[in-house]
C-alpha cells in the first residue's frame, strides 16, 4: 500500500513525512524529516539531523528541538541507533531515555531498536537508504529500523519484526509497518556482483535491468518481501514511493549530492 504525507510547515517551518497508518493511532508520535525548518546552511541547509556530517553540533541541537516540538516529543526523550550497516536490532529499556544528544550512544553497531517502554523517541538516520517504522497496536510495541543494502539483503525488517514477537509476543499479522523515503528503483543503480545477491536473497522480481548499461535494485520491494516473510499482511504494509535522490530540495540524499550532506532522521514513540 502507497500512503504518505507531508505535514504543513508547523512552528519554526519545520514539514515531516508521516504516513496515514500510523497517524490513526493516537499514542503514538511520528514521522520522517524533510529539510525544512532547521537552522543549519550550506549544504546541511536547513534541518540537518547528523551530528557526524561536519556541521555544528549547536545547529544539530537547535533542529531536534524544532523537529521534536513540530512532532508532539519531549527533548531528552531520545534513543539512537548507532548504525554500521549490520542487521543487529536492539531492545531499548528506559535507561536508554536521553541517549543520542544529552549523553553518548552507549552501544556499536545497531541498525534497528524496538520497545514497548513509552517515552521512548526511537531514531533512525538515512540519507537514500531506507527508513522502516512499525508499530503493534494489540501489544503496544514499536521498532524502526534502517536498511540500506547490506542491511535489506541480510532481511533487517524481518528481523526487527521478529525480535518484537520475540519479545512482545506480538503476532505478525497485527504490525503495521511503513517503509519510508529513500532511494528508488529507477536511481538506484548498482554493480553485477550486488544485484546478484538480491536475486539470490530476493528473486529476479527485485532487479530493473532494461535502459540502463547496469542494474537497478528495488530496495522498496525488497524490503516488502522480508517483512511478508516474517508473516506480516500486505495491507499492513506502507510504501511511500518517495525518492530522496529524486527530491534533493527535500530530502537530503548522499547519491545525489556525491557524499556532501546533511542526515534527515525518522522517529517513533510511544506516547505517556
Amino acid at each position: 500500500m502507497e500512503g504518505y504525507t507531508i505535514t504543513e510547515p508547523r512552528g519554526d517551518g519545520v514539514a515531516v513525512v508521516q504516513f496515514p497508518a500510523l497517524a490513526a493511532f493516537s499514542e503514538i508520535r511520528h514521522g520522517y524529516s524533510t529539510r525544512e525548518g532547521g537552522v543549519s546552511e550550506g549544504i546541511f541547509a536547513s534541518m540537518n539531523l547528523g551530528f557526524a556530517r561536519g556541521d555544528d553540533d549547536d545547529r544539530v541541537r537547535e533542529n531536534f528541538r524544532r523537529i521534536f516540538a513540530a512532532l508532539g516529543i519531549p527533548e531528552g526523550a531520545e534513543v539512537f541507533t548507532k548504525q554500521t550497516h549490520t542487521t543487529n536490532v536492539r531492545v531499548a529499556v528506559a535507561e536508554d531515555c536521553g541517549t543520542g544528544i544529552g549523553r553518548a550512544v552507549p552501544y556499536d553497531d545497531v541498525d534497528g531498536l524496538v520497545t514497548d517502554v513509552p517515552g521512548l523517541a526511537l531514531t533512525v538516520f538515512t540519507s537514500d537508504c531506507v527508513p522502516v517504522f512499525f508499530y503493534d497496536p494489540k501489544k503496544r510495541a514499536i521498532g524502526v529500523c534502517h536498511a540500506g543494502w547490506r542491511g535489506t539483503v541480510g532481511g533487517i525488517a524481518g528481523k526487527t519484526a521478529e525480535l518484537m514477537c520475540r519479545t512482545y509476543g506480538c503476532d505478525p499479522a497485527d504490525i503495521i509497518a511503513a517503509i519510508g523515503p529513500s532511494i528508488g528503483p529507477e536511481c538506484f543503480e548498482v554493480g553485477e556482483e550486488v544485484a546478484d545477491e538480491f536475486s539470490r536473497e530476493f528473486g529476479e522480481s527485485v532487479i530493473l535491468r532494461s535502459g540502463s548499461a547496469k542494474p537497478h535494485v528495488d530496495l522498496w520491494l525488497s524490503n516488502v518481501l522480508s517483512l511478508k516473510r516474517a508473516g506480516l499482511s500486505e495491507e499492513h504494509i506502507t510504501v511511500s514511493g518517495l525518492c530522496t535522490m529524486c527530491h534533493p530540495d527535500m530530502f537530503f540524499s548522499h547519491r545525489a549530492t556525491a557524499g556532501k550532506r546533511g542526515s534527515n532522521a525518522g522517529f517513533l514513540m510511544l506516547a505517556k
